[in-house]
Order: C-alpha cells, then sequence, then structure tokens
C-alpha cells in the first residue's frame, strides 16, 4: 500500500513505508507530548500510537488538576496512510517538522476539546537504542528522542477552559518506536521463571537558559541496561535553533538517581538525580513534586483503553477521577509523571519526573511485584 511518504526518498527496505520492515506483532510507532505551567497548576499528557501489524491506531489526551484527572480515549482502525495522524475528533498536524506540532481535539460527546500549538525550544535529543531481553525473548527494541518545548493555546475539561500561555507552559515531545508489549497479551508458550520486572526513570527538566535530561532503565539488582544523560542548548526563537540535533548538546558520561519513597507506595516523595561528565563534573538536581499525572490517562496500563487493544472500527470514550481515590499500587496507576520543581545548584527549573516499577529493584529496597517502599 502506497502512502504519502513513498514520494520523499526515505526508504530503508524494498517495501512501501507503510509496511513495517518485521513482523513482530508489538511493533509500534507513537507520539507523545507533556506539558505543565510554570507553577504547576497543571499537567496535559498527549499520546497517539499507530501499530501497523495490529491495524490499530490509538490515542488519549489528559489533564489533571486539583488533584483530579480527566481522560479522552480513541481508537480506531488503523488508516492505510501513515500519515493520517488521526483518530475520530483528535488529530495531530505537523506544521513543521521538528519544530512546530499543533494537536486538536475538536468538540465530541466527553467535553474535553483543545487546540494547542507546541513550538520547539531545542533541537532533538536522541536517545541511546533501548534494547531489552527477557528470557531470551526481545521484549523491547526502541529508538527515542525528545525535543523540549512551550505550548500555546485552549483547552476545555470538565466545564472549565484554560487559557496555555506560551510564556508560561512548558514541556516536552517524545517520539518512539521499535518493538515494545502493546494489545493482548500473547498466547500460550511456557509461563515465566522469574516475577516480571521493570524500572524506569525518566526526567526532562526547563531551566532559564538550557535543559537537562536524564533516563534510566535497571534490571532488578538496579544495574543499568540503558542510560542517557543531557545538557542541552535551549533558544527563544525557533530560527536560532542550529538543526535537527544541536553541536552544543552535551552528552555525559553516566546518570546516577536517589529517589524517596512515599511509604507504601512506589511513587516519589523527593528525589535526586544527577549527570556526571565525562570530565567528571557532578550536576545535581534536587526534584520536588508539585503535580501528579496517571500515565493511564493517555492509554499506559489502562484496563480499558490499553495501548494496541482492538476498540473497533471507531470508538471514542471519557472519563474522570480523583487521585485521592485511587490505589497507587493498583497495576494502571503505577506508570506516573510527577511535575518537578527543580533546583541545580543556585538555579530553579521545572519539568517532570517519570516513574514506573513493576517487580523487584533492590537499590529501591522493593522485593514483590506490586510492595510499597517501606
Amino acid at each position: 500500500m502506497l502512502s504519502k511518504l513513498d514520494d520523499y526518498p526515505i526508504h530503508q527496505t524494498p517495501e512501501p513505508i507503510a509496511a513495517p520492515a518485521q513482523s513482530d506483532r508489538n511493533f509500534y510507532d507513537r507520539y507523545w507530548y507533556n506539558g505543565y505551567q510554570d507553577d504547576g497548576d497543571f499537567y496535559v499528557g498527549i499520546g497517539l500510537g499507530y501499530y501497523p501489524n495490529l491495524h490499530i491506531m490509538d490515542c488519549g489526551f489528559t489533564v489533571s488538576r486539583g488533584g483530579e484527572q480527566h481522560a479522552f480515549h480513541g481508537s480506531r482502525r488503523a488508516p492505510a496512510d501513515p500519515t493520517e495522524t488521526q483518530v475520530g475528533p483528535f488529530r495531530i498536524e505537523i506544521v513543521k517538522p521538528m519544530l512546530v506540532n499543533r494537536v486538536i481535539l475538536e468538540p465530541n460527546e466527553t467535553g474535553i476539546e483543545c487546540d494547542l500549538t507546541f513550538t520547539a525550544r531545542s533541537a532533538n535529543v536522541e536517545e541511546g537504542r533501548q534494547t531489552r531481553r527477557v528470557e531470551d525473548r526481545i521484549m523491547m527494541d526502541a529508538t527515542r528522542f525528545a525535543q523540549f518545548g512551550r505550548w500555546e493555546g485552549r483547552i476545555r475539561f470538565g466545564g472549565q477552559e484554560l487559557r496555555v500561555d506560551r510564556a508560561r507552559v512548558l514541556g516536552t515531545k517524545d517520539r518512539s518506536w521499535g518493538i515494545r508489549p502493546v494489545g493482548d497479551p500473547d498466547p500460550g508458550g511456557a509461563p515465566p521463571t522469574k516475577l516480571p520486572q521493570f524500572f524506569f526513570l525518566w526526567s526532562p527538566i526547563h531551566w532559564k537558559d538550557k535543559c537537562t535530561h536524564f533516563g534510566t532503565f535497571e534490571d532488578e539488582t538496579g544495574t543499568p541496561w540503558a542510560q542517557d544523560g543531557m545538557i542541552v542548548p535551549a533558544y527563544d526563537d525557533i530560527s536560532k535553533i542550529p538543526g535537527i540535533t544541536d553541536p552544543g548538546l552535551e552528552k555525559m558520561a553516566r546518570v546516577e538517581h536517589q529517589v524517596e519513597y512515599v511509604k507504601g507506595t512506589r511513587r516519589a516523595a523527593r528525589a535526586t538525580i544527577t549527570l556526571v561528565s565525562k570530565q567528571g563534573e557532578r550536576h545535581e538536581i534536587q526534584l520536588e513534586p508539585i503535580n501528579l499525572c496517571q500515565m493511564k490517562g493517555m492509554g499506559y496500563q489502562h484496563p480499558e483503553w490499553r495501548h494496541g487493544a482492538w476498540k473497533g472500527e471507531l470508538s471514542v470514550g471519557g472519563e474522570s477521577w480523583k487521585h485521592a481515590d485511587t490505589d497507587p499500587l493498583s497495576p494502571e496507576n503505577l506508570h506516573i509523571q510527577q511535575v518537578m520543581r527543580a533546583r541545580m545548584g543556585n538555579e530553579e527549573g521545572i519539568g517532570v519526573l517519570e516513574q514506573i516499577a513493576i517487580g523487584p529493584h533492590a537499590t529501591s529496597g522493593l522485593k514483590g511485584l506490586f510492595d510499597g517502599a517501606l
């Protein structure tokens, strides 16, 4: 099946671009964004996923404010043309590739709407390839890049309307593709010989004149199997961004972290992340949470609207809940982002800390599948 993309000299295999290079059912291609006001008053999360071997495209849009979260979900049969990034009333427009994107959620039955424009504040930050085998099977094999930016526009939800001011609302764009578990569990086969395990921390932070990027995947012993740390130049004018990547970006030699958990949960009460340069210079960042988003609002581990689940030719839905009414140790609530007030020396910044800890993680003192921190 040909698509608009086939008119560009970008092919990597003899197949049209719409045909994945391999047949793994878990192959995916995803847009993801967050946004938050500089005082943490509200958080916005946005996602759109394309699963060509499952023939599904889905999306999520969520707003967290005042201890409540509101979410729009949508799913459809995947379009034949992968440039058609639309699910019912939701769509993403690539206004200027790698610089300006627009997210629109037209009026719909859920009462959740938006018209938002993301404008880059940095060039793109490519993370290292993230490959993980579990009992000799590929569980994850993905490429990811992030970009820092600002948001402007409006959001409507729960009878409220928010004006999104680009001078105050910052965020991150995240693009990833490859293989990771999506949709229904694989049928059959022998049961695993040990507890499932996954530990991930990810923290992009905006500062006055730069950005910092942190990420780590770790096994049950706390040993990293993928890490990223960068100091990223930031620009007030997209015409000043030097290209798709920035030669001024400084990659770190390694990253470190120390998380103090809320007792009885796997959620950070506070955290310290450290970027260690190739010259041994340590950039220590203190993080204090000021808002919470449960990632199920964008479909992550959602019991009904999980990624890659068949919901029919086109289906949309909405929901709202209070964080205080949810169990933080339920599987669908383990994956979170917290808006974080950041401090690095005398500098103040704002960003997020994304957290998911399933199964044991020795350096955190976590031993069971879903037990809380002591």
